[in-house]
């Protein structure tokens, strides 16, 4: 008799949480995006011309692959508090290509000028065949779904995220390793015509960091493309990010436009300006200190709400064993 075993974390749907507004959002998205798109093929058939593509530069909602949301949501990832609200979540950023205030509007309006397409992402290294692919390319390649994903930050604040996008496990048999592959290194893009924090040389750009294979190909890892039902505005790390759930924030890099498959570890950016503080790993732990604040609880930018920090952010069970044999290193920074 096969018996499955859920995750601890996992919820049945009826009990993951209060949502009625976001499903009826989600059904009226959907149906407003299968009518934006008819309309927009209409005009192009008529006119000769391309409305997508023309939007598509800054605007999510001129996204080339927007007929694929929502997309699916995957019930094997529930929560067992809210969705952050849009608003909030969408506002409230941590992305020093546009700035560094974090708490205000100005990150995402200035992210909103950064052209979305083209987008093209080079994926090289320890691979048969190195090569460039366009973003829409890559997307309509994989089958996408929605996760529902908790999100901490290293500055000891959380969020709850309805993330579109794919599993990296299928990045990375798409883009077939050599077997000298040990990691795998995320690079973001650099234009400081419109990303100003680009400008400020004391943070050596681009932004990089990496993971184990063994972490890339974890169910968890997560390479997203939307969120809440519709394409990611740039402030999320549009066209196309990285989601760990299970460590700090710093490590889903954004905006990727190179993905190598390497066999040295790669030195992300922070652990680069200040490895005491950021180091490779970054796997939650309440009971790890950052060097200069604790770890052991968390705010929720939705509620305001302080809850107790949970270890690998409550993804223990799925993630703890990619770590059993490693000694002497530091997991948890």
């Amino acid at each position: 008799m096969l018996i499955r075993r859920r995750p601890r974390w996992h919820l049945p749907e009826s009990a993951a949480t209060p949502e009625s507004v976001y499903f009826s959002r989600r059904q009226a998205l959907g149906a407003g995006v299968g009518l934006a798109a008819g309309l927009a093929g209409l005009g192009a058939l008529l006119t000769g011309t391309d409305p997508a593509g023309a939007q598509a530069a800054g605007d999510p909602a001129g996204d080339p692959t927007r007929d694929l949301y929502p997309a699916p949501r995957n019930p094997a990832f529930t929560l067992d508090h809210p969705v952050t609200p849009e608003d909030i979540s969408a506002n409230y950023n941590n992305f020093y290509e546009f700035g560094s205030d974090q708490m205000n509007y100005s990150v995402a309006r200035i992210a909103a000028k950064m052209p979305r397409r083209p987008w093209v992402v080079k994926i090289d290294g320890l691979v048969e065949q190195p090569r460039e692919v366009g973003i829409d390319d890559i997307i309509r390649a994989m089958k996408l779904e929605e996760r529902l994903y908790r999100h901490r930050c290293v500055e000891a604040w959380s969020m709850a995220v309805p993330w579109t996008g794919f599993p990296l496990k299928d990045l990375v048999a798409y883009a077939k390793p050599l077997s000298g592959a040990k990691y795998v290194r995320f690079e973001t893009f650099v234009n400081p015509k419109v990303a100003p924090g680009q400008n400020r040389f004391v943070y050596p750009w681009p932004y990089v960091d990496g993971v184990t294979m063994a972490e890339a190909t974890n169910d968890l890892a997560f390479m997203v493309t939307g969120v809440y039902g519709k394409p990611a505005p740039n402030q999320f790390g549009a066209p196309l990010r990285l989601a760990l759930p299970w460590k700090y924030g710093f490590k889903s890099v954004k905006s990727i436009v190179r993905i190598s498959f390497v066999a040295e570890r790669p030195v992300g950016l922070w652990e680069q300006v200040q490895g005491r503080e950021y180091g490779f790993w970054a796997n939650v732990n309440p009971a790890v200190p950052h060097p200069r604040w604790s770890q052991a609880s968390e705010r929720d930018i939705g509620t305001g709400e302080r809850r107790p920090t949970v270890i690998y952010n409550g993804y223990a069970e799925e993630v703890a064993g990619l770590y059993k044999d490693l000694k002497g290193e530091s997991l948890f920074m």
